[in-house]
C-alpha cells in the first residue's frame, strides 16, 4: 500500500513514516504543498495522509483541487485544526476520515484498516477476482485456473483499479486520471485500447461494457 504523507513537522513525520513502514507500507514524503502536488502528480498512491497548515500550500484546498479534476485517492487529513467548521471544511472537500492533534499512533492504524476495508484495498500480493482468476501485484501475474499469464504493466495497473471499484462503473476519463501520471494522460481512445486488450485476457464477462458511460468490474 503506497501512502501520500504530507506533514510539515519533521519529527512527526518521521515517527509517523516509521510507524507506518513497520507495518509494510510504502510512504512518500512532502513537507510543503508543492512537494505534495508533484508526488500526486507524479505517482498512484492508495492513501493520502495530509496536514492542513503546511508550507506553500493548504491541506483543504490540496485535496480539493485533486477531488475537482477527478482524483479519488482515499484521504485523511491529520491536523490541530478542532472547531467542527474545519472539520465540515475538511469533509466537504473530500476527505474520507478526519484525526485530530495529538492522537495515538493506533488511532491511525484502525483507521487507515478502515479505509482498507472500505476501498477493498488488499495486503496480500495476490489478489482473488473470481473462483476461476487470481492476480499477483507484485510480478503483474494472472493465474487463470491453471495458466499464468504475464500482464503488461498498464493493463495491470488498470486492472488493479478496477478491482478497488468492483461493481462501479468507471469511465475512461477517471482511468486516465488515477492510473496515468498527470503530465502523460492518454487518449480516450489508448485507454480503451488496453481496455479491450484486457478483456480479452480475463473475459468480456468480467469487465463489462456499459454503453456511453464506461465499464464495470463484476
Amino acid at each position: 500500500m503506497k501512502i501520500l504523507l504530507l506533514e510539515d513537522d519533521m519529527i512527526l513525520s518521521e515517527i509517523i513514516e516509521e510507524f507506518l513502514t513497520e507495518l509494510n507500507y510504502e510512504v512518500s514524503l512532502a513537507y510543503s504543498g508543492v512537494e505534495a502536488e508533484d508526488l500526486a502528480y507524479s505517482s498512484n498512491f492508495d492513501l493520502l495522509l495530509l496536514d492542513v497548515n503546511v508550507p506553500n500550500g493548504n491541506g483543504f484546498e490540496f485535496l480539493g483541487a485533486l477531488r475537482d479534476v477527478g482524483n479519488k485517492t482515499p484521504a485523511i487529513f491529520i491536523t490541530s485544526l478542532d472547531d467542527p467548521e474545519d472539520m465540515q471544511i475538511g469533509f466537504d472537500k473530500g476527505c474520507d476520515d478526519y484525526i485530530k492533534k495529538p492522537f495515538e499512533l493506533k488511532e491511525l492504524e484502525i483507521r487507515i484498516n478502515n479505509i482498507k476495508r472500505l476501498y477493498k484495498i488488499e495486503d496480500s500480493a495476490i489478489l482473488k477476482i473470481n473462483e476461476h482468476l487470481s492476480f499477483d501485484t507484485n510480478s503483474y501475474l494472472l493465474i487463470k485456473e491453471n495458466e499464468k499469464i504475464q500482464l503488461p504493466k498498464k493493463e495491470a495497473l488498470i486492472l488493479m483499479y478496477f478491482a478497488k471499484n468492483k461493481n462501479k462503473t468507471i469511465s475512461t476519463e477517471e482511468l486516465g486520471i488515477n492510473v496515468w501520471d498527470y503530465e502523460s494522460s492518454p487518449s480516450d481512445a489508448t485507454i480503451r485500447t488496453y481496455i479491450k486488450n484486457l478483456r480479452k485476457v480475463i473475459g468480456a464477462e468480467v469487465l463489462t461494457n456499459v454503453k456511453g458511460v464506461g465499464y464495470r468490474f463484476n
